[in-house]
């Protein structure tokens, strides 16, 4: 599909599954290879994160958990810019090598929160991977280590990521069509 439309938004193919998967692929060879012989526990953000994160999770080759936090700033399509705890954490991290994973890092807001929250329980190291960086909007210090494509400051839904709960089921990643708004 090149034109999807959801509850009377229109957007429009921005990235192809064939692309994402490339991205994929090259994080997952990245960190097989910089944690070599290491036990990593993955930390996902829910919700937009599950299918990234399946498919990372599947391509590495490390000792390796993986638990998962809920957390949200946002209300429809605008950042709330209020971060709010809803699932926590289920898995000891101290001493332990995290890696956070993001489906899409925009102002940062909430990756701060996360960061800050798991410092808490004395990690080793605390090391960040998203799909997608918005650089114009990230606003924060964060190092980000592992970064699958940079893209534009739109608004975009597919692959895990979601306008009002729908559209998380698109295999590519579709931008905001603001010439054809309803």
């Amino acid at each position: 599909m090149e034109k999807v439309t959801i509850l009377h938004k229109h957007f429009k193919k921005f990235i192809s599954s064939q692309t994402i998967q490339e991205k994929v692929s090259g994080i997952a060879e990245r960190i097989n290879r910089d944690f070599e012989g290491k036990e990593v526990v993955f930390v996902g953000i829910l919700n937009g994160v599950f299918i990234f994160v399946a498919d990372l999770f599947r391509q590495v080759n490390l000792k390796a958990r993986i638990t998962f936090l809920r957390l949200a700033s946002y209300h429809g399509m605008e950042s709330t810019g209020k971060v709010k705890q809803l699932i926590g954490l289920s898995e000891d991290l101290k001493n332990h090598i995290v890696i956070v994973v993001e489906d899409i890092v925009d102002t940062g807001t909430t990756l701060d929160h996360i960061i800050r929250q798991l410092q808490s329980f004395q990690p080793a190291e605390i090391h960040v991977v998203t799909l997608l960086l918005k650089p114009e909007a990230y606003h924060h210090r964060i190092p980000i280590d592992y970064v699958g494509m940079e893209i534009p400051n739109k608004y975009i839904i597919g692959y895990g990521l979601d306008y009002n709960g729908y559209g998380r089921n698109l295999d590519g990643i579709y931008v905001l069509d603001e010439n054809n708004e309803s």
